[in-house]
Parts: structure tokens; C-alpha cells; sequence
């Protein structure tokens, strides 16, 4: 199912700011290279990280799932001086490119790269998150939200992608385990007393997620 419209798509990049160089490279390479292209982040929702990184200039940014590299470097255009993002990435070979990438941006030094399951690299981080990106296997958002949220800074920001699955989830009868995986999430946070959500229909549904005032 096709969420939106294809000229849509198009006009929102056309008016959209250009990404910088390197991050038109990879997103290129990407498309052209990656038999799995389809799972980068695309212009616009680049030019989103970017803009919420730099409004909320954050110390510590989690990103799970790494792929290329193209997002964690979005989300680091706004760290502070002393800042620091994280990203971690499961498959080796993609972790590689994205180390390759990351030494051509100029917060080569602000990113740390881990290689391995989220679930057992998470624990071994020892921050307060002010921004976390969610883009990784889909069977785990919720126990991803789950670790990071009690290490949700008071103001931070969690940042889901694909919580509308191509729109999966919109029908009548669910199927297959990733669209149930991510209906299930947006189910378990709609829940959680702790948080409030917003669902954004920006490519494949972004959902915001913060702490309540309680």
C-alpha cells in the first residue's frame, strides 16, 4: 500500500533544503549499492533528524540501527561540543560501511559505533538519553522502548520509525510478524501512562514519544 503519493514525495524533496554532500553521497551509494536500499532513511525524514538534533542540541543521541550511517549523522548535526551519539548496528558488513562513512563527516570523533545486538549493547551504555532513534528490527521496538525510557532524559525525545509498516497496519486483519510487531508497539505505548505519543504520516509514520509531567 502506497501512503503517500508519489508526486507528494516528490514536491516535499524538491522544497525541502538539500542534504549536505556527504550525506547525498551515501543516500546515492546507498540506493545504487544496498540490495536492502529500501530501509534508508529518505531526504526529508533526514532533514527532520537534522532539524530536531539542531533545535534540541543534545549530549548524548542513541540511534538503533545503524545501516549506512546516513541517520546517525543527521542526528549528530546537533550535539553539543562535548556531545556524543551512539549507534549500533547488527550486521558487520554494514557496520563497516558505515564506519567508512562516518570518517568523512566531520563528527567522526562524536560517533561511537557498536557492532552487536541492541539488546545487549543498550545495558552497556551508561548515559541519560536526551534523543533516541528507534530503526531496527521491528520485533524488538518494544523491548527497546522499554530499556531506553527509564534512561529518557525528563525533556528527551524517543523517535520510532515505521509505525505505519507500508501500511500494514492500517488493515482489517493484521498479518506477518513485522507488521503485528510494530501494531503491537504502537498499541503498548498508547498504553503507557508514562509517555505521550504523536504519530507523524512522514514516509512510513514516525512516532514521537515523551515522558509525561507525572
Amino acid at each position: 500500500m502506497e501512503l503517500v503519493d508519489k508526486l507528494a514525495e516528490q514536491y516535499a524533496e524538491k522544497y525541502t533544503t538539500n542534504d549536505d554532500e556527504l550525506l547525498q553521497k551515501i543516500y546515492t551509494e546507498t540506493l545504487n549499492q544496498h540490495p536492502l536500499a529500501h530501509m534508508i532513511s529518505g531526504a526529508v525524514l533526514g532533514k527532520f533528524l537534522s532539524m530536531l538534533s539542531e533545535l534540541f542540541k543534545p549530549r548524548y543521541v542513541l540511534d538503533i540501527g545503524t545501516f549506512t550511517g546516513f541517520s546517525a549523522i543527521c542526528l549528530a548535526k546537533g550535539l553539543k561540543k562535548d556531545g556524543e551519539l551512539h549507534t549500533i548496528e547488527l550486521r558487520e558488513a554494514d557496520a563497516e560501511k558505515s564506519k567508512e562513512n562516518f570518517k568523512l563527516s566531520k563528527w567522526n570523533n562524536q560517533i561511537h559505533l557498536h557492532i552487536g545486538n541492541a539488546l545487549q549493547v543498550i545495558p552497556s551504555l551508561p548515559y541519560s538519553w536526551d534523543m533516541v532513534f528507534i530503526d531496527a528490527d521491528k520485533t524488538g521496538y518494544i523491548e527497546y522502548y522499554e530499556m531506553v525510557l527509564p534512561r529518557l532524559r525528563d525533556d528527551g525525545l524517543i523517535i520510532a520509525d515505521n509505525v505505519l509498516f507500508h501500511g500494514q497496519v492500517l488493515e482489517k486483519e493484521i498479518t506477518g510478524k513485522n507488521a503485528l510487531a510494530v501494531d503491537a508497539f504502537n498499541r503498548h505505548v498508547a498504553a503507557d501512562t508514562r509517555t505521550e505519543q504523536l504519530i507523524l504520516t512522514v514516509r512510513d509514520g514516525l512516532m514521537l514519544i515523551k515522558k509525561t509531567n507525572q
